[in-house]
C-alpha cells in the first residue's frame, strides 16, 4: 500500500510539474523586467537561445544583430534567451554583468532573457543543442522545429528569414 501511495504522490507531482512548464512562458531580462516570450499577440518572435561561455555564440550574436536590423519596425520581437548558469557553483554559470558583457562586446542588438540552465526553453521548445534559434508565430506556437546548431560558414539568417516572411 505504501508502494501505491508514493507512486501516486510522484505521478502527481510529475504531471503538476509538467502542466507548470507548459504554461510558463515568462524569462526575466537583465534589468529585471518579466517577459512573457509567448503572450506577445499580434507578433512573431525570434529567440537565439544561447550561452555566453559558448564559442559559436558570437556568430549567434551576429545573425541575431542582422535579423533584429531586417525586422527593426516591423511586428517581430527578437531576443537572446541566455542559458548561461545562475547556479555559483555550476561550471557554466554567468552572472547578469557576465551576461552584459557579452552582450557589450557583442554589440547585441536585442533584448537578453535569463533562462538559469535552460530548463525552460530547452524543454519548452523542444531544442536538443545551443546555439539554436526558434520562432513563434502571431499567437505564441512555435513554428517549425528548432534552428540548431550554427555553421559559421552557412548563414542561418536566410532559412530563419524565410520561415518568418511566411507567417508576418
Amino acid at each position: 500500500m505504501k508502494n501505491i501511495k508514493f507512486f501516486a504522490s510522484a505521478l502527481i507531482m510529475s504531471t503538476a510539474f509538467a502542466l507548470s512548464v507548459a504554461a510558463q512562458t515568462s524569462l526575466v531580462g537583465l534589468d529585471g523586467a518579466r517577459v512573457d516570450i509567448q503572450g506577445q499577440r499580434g507578433k512573431v518572435v525570434i529567440l537565439a537561445v544561447g550561452a555566453s561561455w559558448l564559442p559559436l555564440s558570437g556568430k549567434q550574436a551576429d545573425y541575431t544583430n542582422s535579423l533584429a536590423k531586417k525586422y527593426s519596425g516591423r511586428d517581430v520581437a527578437i531576443y537572446f534567451v541566455a542559458t548561461d548558469s545562475t547556479n555559483a557553483k555550476s561550471k557554466n554559470f554567468a552572472s547578469n554583468d557576465d551576461i552584459k558583457k557579452f552582450a557589450s562586446t557583442n554589440k547585441l542588438n536585442a533584448t537578453v532573457l535569463r533562462d538559469g540552465d535552460g530548463a525552460l526553453t530547452l524543454k519548452k521548445f523542444t531544442i536538443d543543442q545551443i546555439p539554436s534559434f526558434v520562432i513563434l508565430d502571431k499567437n505564441g506556437a512555435l513554428v517549425g522545429q528548432p534552428f540548431g546548431g550554427i555553421d559559421p560558414n552557412y548563414d542561418i539568417t536566410v532559412a530563419i528569414s524565410k520561415a518568418v516572411d511566411k507567417i508576418l
